[in-house]
């Protein structure tokens, strides 16, 4: 899952990158192994204890700055660091536990720290895909769900900016990605 959630992201120039709860740094570490020499990985990870782990376990990597901070402090720190927005904001944080205005909040701060660029994107790994019923503000999203991680998780990428001029579920809902179609339905991709 780590593999197809990095393979959402351009790497071969360079990018501002954040990450929410990082954790143990699973996500973080294929992160910072495949992005541009000239890239900023940002990670906000709540819990103390997390973040001193990241910090020791990145100290030698200039790019990587780890702050003990929540998510919604997202656009705080992007300034503290001299950059106005991020290309990409990856997530496994569990949206689906929070209270629904904090939720909004932090979606909104979400899609105003991404650059207006076509490849700018929120990409989240979650168990369900509720999210999508809350993200309307970005125009278009993808989503698979991804059967060989246990347990099995959706895979979304909600893009800045509408794709080749199609609303938010591209033309008739229908994706096509490796070769497969995939049918988006109520905001939930079916095989």
């Amino acid at each position: 899952m780590i593999r197809r959630v990095t393979g959402k992201m351009d790497f071969s120039e360079p990018r501002v990158i954040v990450e929410y709860g990082p954790g143990e740094g699973c996500h973080t570490r294929e992160i910072a192994r495949r992005m541009h020499r000239d890239s900023t990985l940002l990670l906000l990870e709540l819990d103390p204890e997390l973040a001193g782990h990241l910090r020791r376990e990145f100290r030698h990597n200039p790019r990587v700055h780890t702050i003990n901070a929540g998510a919604d402090q997202i656009i705080a720190e992007l300034e503290k660091l001299g950059l106005r927005h991020c290309d990409y904001i990856v997530s496994g944080i569990p949206f689906s536990t929070m209270e629904i205005n904090k939720k909004r909040a932090l979606l909104q701060k979400t899609f105003d720290a991404l650059s207006p660029k076509s490849t700018s994107a929120f990409i989240i790994y979650q168990f369900t895909n509720e999210l999508r019923n809350h993200a309307k503000h970005f125009p278009h999203a993808e989503s698979e769900y991804f059967l060989p991680n246990i347990p099995p998780n959706f895979i979304t990428v909600f893009y800045k900016l509408a794709r080749n001029g199609h609303n938010g579920n591209g033309r008739n809902g229908h994706h096509h990605r490796n070769g497969r179609k995939h049918t988006v339905a109520a905001g939930v991709a079916a095989r």
